[in-house]
């Protein structure tokens, strides 16, 4: 039912239709088994709750949470619309569903009584990896959507991860490939200033360092708000309060190069590594895809700085150096594998400090995601921040509501793919 995404991987030739109609990813770009694992009490196991060292009393829990998701999964609104669904804009503005924003996802847990470690472990792993932010920096509602919004039913299994070598940038090449000679490269936008009928950019080419001025019928600005807040000249004469309200988290990323697989204790190398104890969110085999289970392979560690206030959190970043970071992977994935630093050949770093939109508290239901979201002239909006929730899928949508609203802007007859958002 998300068309826009879709008609883009349909254009892309990565899905086919099943027998009964359904649609689904290629056997190519589907993630294979086995799909994820979690280290815990000395070795790997299959999954990701630690249901090997799991207490009765945390399975009960495990599975009343469980219940709970089923029951939101199969929830319709009296418009027929489900609880949470991508983009998000499609999901049921009910008043049970939206006060869920207003409470953080530990308070909800509280709330439910669940009491186990383990549980709370679980739920904020989902919440590290999507967000980069633990129980109490995320919305409930945040919370919920990671776990159903891509679950169509009650007993299906969540949708199928699309996964290519490259990651998003297959993506990027095949935009750009639609674009054609129409596509400029090395251009910096430095200056957006809307007039009544036009807009004005000022536009520097990166290698001639030529600062030119480009006159448009309607701008799409796809930055993040605080980019846009540079460069957008109205934002920049004048910052918008609710700007202040869009909190980003802070990553730094590291790909580990070895020249063989060191050993592996338990259930076998999977696509996605997690460990139980450990403020990563785990690493990624990025040669998982290629059948490539043994020899040199490159492992993409995920590091959210979670644990701080996210000014604080950039300080850190900021100060980080990279044989810190190497020292940070060897010990956390040193202890998880045999041999590993003898197998590790090479580290690289790279720092994000403002990597994703963060789900806070009451920022997805409130006022300051919708002022965002309003053209400034005909500068039209589109970023996975106007969702406050950092996705493809959301990308996607916000950019063709965008571009939708701009053909509208000129006098087009746009029949809209999407809605409109909010």
């Amino acid at each position: 039912d998300n068309l826009g995404l879709v008609s883009l991987l349909t254009e892309m030739n990565m899905l086919e239709r099943a027998a009964d109609g359904s649609i689904r990813g290629k056997e190519r770009w589907l993630v294979r088994e086995p799909e994820e694992r979690i280290f815990a009490a000395g070795e790997w196991h299959e999954g990701l709750f630690p249901t090997a060292i799991a207490a009765p009393e945390d399975l009960a829990e495990l599975a009343r949470f469980e219940r709970e998701l089923a029951r939101l999964v199969a929830f319709r609104d009296a418009r027929g619309r489900r609880a949470f669904a991508l983009p998000m804009w499609s999901s049921s503005d009910d008043r049970e569903l939206t006060q869920l924003d207003k409470i953080s996802a530990a308070s909800w847990l509280r709330q439910r009584g669940y009491r186990s470690e383990l549980l709370a472990w679980y739920v904020e792993y989902a919440c590290r990896d999507d967000y980069g932010a633990g129980l109490e920096e995320t919305s409930a509602w945040a919370m919920l959507f990671y776990f159903c919004a891509r679950t169509p039913e009650v007993g299906a299994e969540s949708a199928a991860f699309l996964s290519w070598p490259e990651g998003n940038g297959r993506i990027v090449q095949h935009l750009a490939s639609v674009v054609g000679d129409r596509f400029r490269s090395g251009s910096l936008v430095t200056d957006v200033r809307p007039n009544e009928a036009s807009v004005e950019l000022a536009v520097l080419d990166a290698k001639t360092r030529k600062l030119s001025r480009w006159v448009a019928d309607a701008v799409v600005l796809a930055t993040p708000s605080f980019v846009s807040a540079r460069v957008l000249r109205p934002w920049r004469d004048n910052r918008p309060a609710f700007l202040n309200d869009f909190r980003f988290a802070a990553w730094w990323v590291a790909n580990v190069h070895l020249k063989e697989r060191p050993a592996s204790k338990g259930f076998p190398f999977a696509w996605d590594n997690v460990l139980l104890d450990s403020p990563s969110v785990g690493y990624v085999v990025a040669t998982h895809q290629a059948l490539r289970d043994r020899g040199p392979s490159v492992w993409t560690y995920y590091r959210p700085l979670w644990e701080d206030d996210a000014n604080l959190a950039r300080q850190k970043l900021s100060a980080l150096d990279q044989r810190t970071a190497a020292t940070e992977v060897l010990d956390d994935l040193g202890r998880a594998h045999r041999d590993f630093y003898s197998a590790v050949e090479r580290i690289d770093v790279w720092r994000w400090g403002h990597a994703m939109i963060t789900p806070a508290p009451g920022f997805l239901f409130g006022s300051a995601r919708k002022h965002a979201q309003i053209p400034v002239g005909r500068v039209h909006f589109a970023h996975s921040d106007l969702s406050g929730i950092a996705l493809f899928e959301e990308a996607q949508a916000r950019g063709v509501a965008a571009a939708e609203a701009a053909l509208r802007s000129l006098g087009r007859d746009v029949s809209p793919l999407f809605g409109t958002g909010t």
